[in-house]
């Protein structure tokens, strides 16, 4: 229950967070979720870099991790790297993680 809206899914091990991503922003913020025509719900961030050479995906997995307090190496685009909805796979414990997911969007 209330899990099909969640914009996170727990896997083995950590978890896949579902983004929709808008890069050459004002400033680099995670502005709430966003919820699509299909009623999917995705985590919305945006960056200041440029959708140019995979700067603004950089920039993305470094706010991502700042946010989340993990390293950048546990961060990982595993879809939609050259689109706005992405997939980020993060490998950390899993349910540290999904307890520390669940805080960061229920908070925004």
């Amino acid at each position: 229950m209330g899990q099909e809206k969640a914009c996170f899914a727990e896997t083995e091990d950590g978890a896949r967070l579902f983004v929709r991503a808008t890069p050459a922003a004002r400033c680099d913020a995670i502005v709430g979720t966003w919820t699509g025509p299909d009623g999917e719900t995705r985590l919305a961030v945006k960056v200041t870099a440029p959708a140019d050479k995979g700067v603004a995906n950089k920039a993305l997995i470094r706010l991502l991790a700042r946010h989340l307090d993990l390293p950048k190496s546990a961060l990982k685009i595993s879809a939609g790297e050259t689109a706005r909805l992405k997939t980020i796979r993060i490998v950390a414990d899993p349910s540290t993680l999904i307890a520390r997911l669940q805080a960061f969007v229920s908070g925004r």
